[in-house]
């Protein structure tokens, strides 16, 4: 058959089986070379057509095609897929380790009818000895590897399995071989192609840039801030669908809950969950009957839903490889995707230590991908162009068309032409690959140990740009390896050299331009589970809520700190709430309290917006039922039980004081409590009056000032529980 005469029944395939009128970039002529049975080796990225280039050749070429695929949901997704298309279920088949022996006899009998076309199957079944030599009794068109990037182990997703596939084809049938990937770096090209013995494979590279898709990196802070931000998020895109990547099984069952109580449709979806309850929850994602679906990286892959309208994630992910297929899962449709990272250095830390066990080379690598996603995430440079810069594709951040928060926001530039002159020749004078800190060590003169090592600091350049810190020179290095001044040795795990248009950036005299990269605040497990949401509060509002504040405790004969802490009043000087409901949201109020003291307030913030013109922000209070909010109710039960405190902390695996700072965040947010069955049996009851009065009088809230005045006649335990009872019997 000419290739004339194939183009057209391909054309003439494509209308009657899919019902496109035509090709899409290079499916076209990806689709001939398969036709022509010549190895290729397809990159395109996610949402472009990749699962078309060896579908329709399978449809119509004689024999069964072996479609290679990592996941059973994967699988699962495409063979229900081809099935929609076709006039019988036994077009298509996956052969993986969910299917029953009946099942099992079921496709091979298809198959060997010969009405299969496609059969999908895992590199592990594919290995099995009685899968192999079934195969050699069926006719085999050609085998497609898809999500190739898998045989890689510089790839974000290798599997060992991959690295056998070769083989196991030669073992069948030395048959064409198509390999497809939606990630490819040029050195994880460069893997795959010598691995699967295709080094001359027609290689057909779509562009990398996904134009529909906007690229953005948030400050993680704190959880409060997390949530409040996925929760605005997907409430600004209504019955939207949407995936929130997280690296733990236990944060994605969290996250999904929390959501769900915020009036979110949301599932999740882990390894942990057994095999059923993922393909449920999957489907239901797929048929709309839940719009976001939380998920570990094992979700999502080859999943074929055209209209995810956002990917968020929670965590930083392990590889740029895998952020960028990721976030590929939104807009596949050509429509908007929003694509929102939320990093914290410290996420980057974690992986590093999950690491310390790994082999070196393992390792090492790791490293160095963590090292690219860091960079990515901080620096001030258009983030299409530093991704696409990534994966060996040139782009004008000028056609980003403000498609990324560095565009769409920029930071103020500064020109940086001699100080990429100096750090070049910084490079090259120290005539070696080196990795980036130390060469930053170099340039601002720090004596580490590798530089002493190399005698780096007896160089008439060490500490030439001291002046400037490491985060600028880093942003200069990044500079440089995007205008491709700097070569980075993939192979000896990222190291540095300068190379010749390097040495020719240093002779010509041009102008370069720098935005500063972003510093984030490193924040540890503990202080991102616990801080209070930050806030800019109104300086002016705050010291007028002071006042009346103050006012108002004289009139009820109370001191100012019963009736609103500070925090509360910096929050409403932040939030600016002028209804009792917006109060009743606010840090360390409640319902109670704000009934109780809160109209003088939220009356006088109305007049005082009023008056400023102020525009509040759009506030999201976020529900959840975690532990701590069944500690709390346990709490309760023991306290109305009458439980001794000591056992109460016991029970609920806490200290004393932790109970005691529990009680106390209770108490602020409204909640009453009777202690007195506690407090009666350590003080009296003509002390315990005599305290209150004390308390009474106060202007501040200081419990150690508190046993001195008392003459130490009273234990800072005593005290701190009668203010608590005296807390909860005057506010709330």
């Amino acid at each position: 058959m000419s290739t004339a005469q194939s183009q057209l029944d391909a054309k003439q395939a494509l209308k009657d089986f899919f019902g496109f009128d035509g090709f899409k970039g290079n499916q076209e002529v990806i689709i001939q070379s398969v036709l022509n049975r010549e190895d290729c080796f397809v990159i395109m990225p996610t949402g472009a057509g990749k699962s078309l280039c060896y579908q329709l050749p399978a449809l119509m070429l004689p024999g069964t095609a072996i479609i290679i695929s990592p996941l059973i949901a994967l699988m699962k997704n495409q063979v229900d897929s081809i099935r929609g298309f076709g006039e019988n279920d036994n077009i298509a088949h996956f052969l993986n380790s969910s299917l029953s022996k009946s099942e099992i006899t079921k496709v091979k009998d298809d198959m060997a009818e010969g009405n299969t076309k496609l059969l999908y199957v895992a590199p592990e079944t594919l290995k099995k000895e009685e899968t192999i030599e079934f195969l050699k009794s069926i006719e085999i068109s050609f085998v497609a590897i898809d999500e190739a990037h898998c045989i890689s182990e510089w790839g974000h997703d290798f599997r060992p399995e991959y690295r056998r596939i070769k083989q196991m084809i030669k073992d069948i049938n030395d048959v064409p071989m198509i390999a497809l990937t939606a990630t490819a770096t040029p050195k994880v090209q460069s893997d795959i192609q010598k691995n699967l013995g295709m080094v001359d494979a027609k290689v057909f590279k779509s562009s990398f840039n996904r134009t529909n898709l906007y690229y953005e990196i948030r400050p993680k802070g704190s959880k409060e801030r997390v949530f409040k931000d996925i929760i605005s998020v997907i409430k600004a895109r209504p019955n939207k669908s949407g995936i929130i990547y997280c690296l733990s099984r236990k944060r994605v069952e969290e996250i999904a809950e929390m959501l769900n109580l915020n009036g979110v449709k949301a599932l999740p979806y882990h390894a942990g969950l057994d095999a059923k309850t993922r393909v449920h929850n999957q489907d239901a994602f797929l048929m709309e009957e839940c719009h976001v679906i939380v998920a570990t990286i094992a979700f999502g892959m080859g999943i074929d839903k055209p209209d995810v309208r956002f990917v968020i994630h929670f965590d930083v992910p392990k590889s740029l490889e895998g952020y960028y297929q990721e976030t590929g899962r939104a807009g596949r449709d050509g429509l908007e995707g929003d694509c929102i990272l939320f990093y914290n250095p410290s996420d980057i830390e974690k992986l590093e230590k999950f690491m310390k066990d790994k082999p070196v080379a393992e390792r090492e690598i790791g490293t160095l991908l963590l090292d690219e996603t860091s960079a990515f995430a901080e620096s001030a440079q258009c983030r299409r162009r530093t991704l696409l810069n990534y994966f060996g594709e040139s782009f004008n951040e000028e056609l980003c068309s403000k498609m990324c928060d560095n565009c769409r926001h920029p930071k103020p530039k500064a020109d940086v032409s001699q100080d990429l002159v100096t750090l070049l020749k910084s490079l090259e004078a120290l005539k070696s690959e080196c990795d980036i800190n130390h060469l930053v060590n170099f340039v601002i003169g720090k004596k580490s140990d590798s530089i002493k090592d190399h005698g780096h600091d007896q160089l008439p350049l060490f500490g030439i740009g001291k002046d400037k810190d490491k985060l600028f020179w880093k942003g200069v290095v990044r500079l440089c390896l995007l205008n491709n001044f700097i070569h980075k040795n993939i192979e000896k795990y990222g190291l540095l050299s300068i190379n010749e248009a390097g040495i020719k950036a240093i002779a010509e005299v041009k102008t370069y331009q720098m935005a500063m990269d972003t510093e984030f605040n490193f924040v540890s497990d503990e202080d991102f589970e616990n801080a209070v949401l930050e806030s800019i509060a109104d300086e002016v509002l705050m010291r007028d809520l002071r006042d009346l504040r103050k006012k108002v405790s004289k009139e009820v004969g109370l001191p100012p700190y019963v009736i609103f802490q500070d925090p509360s009043l910096e929050d409403m000087a932040t939030r600016y709430p002028i209804s009792m409901e917006e109060l009743e949201k606010t840090h360390g109020v409640g319902k109670n309290k704000a009934q109780k003291y809160g109209q003088v307030f939220i009356e006088y913030i109305d007049q005082y917006v009023k008056a400023n013109n102020i525009e509040r922000p759009s506030d999201v209070v976020v529900k959840t039922s975690g532990e701590k909010s069944k500690k709390k109710i346990a709490i309760i039960l023991n306290i109305d039980k009458k439980m001794a405190l000591d056992d109460i902390a016991r029970s609920n695996g806490m200290q004393y004081q932790e109970l005691m700072l529990e009680l106390e965040h209770m108490v602020t947010m409204g909640t009453s409590l009777d202690l007195h069955y506690c407090i009666d049996e350590m003080i009296e009851e003509e002390y315990q009056e005599e305290i209150v009065e004390y308390f009474k009088s106060q202007e501040e809230d200081d419990l150690n000032q508190a046993v001195v005045d008392f003459d130490h006649d009273f234990t800072y335990e005593e005290l701190q529980l009668m203010r608590l009872q005296f807390m909860s019997d005057m506010a709330n």
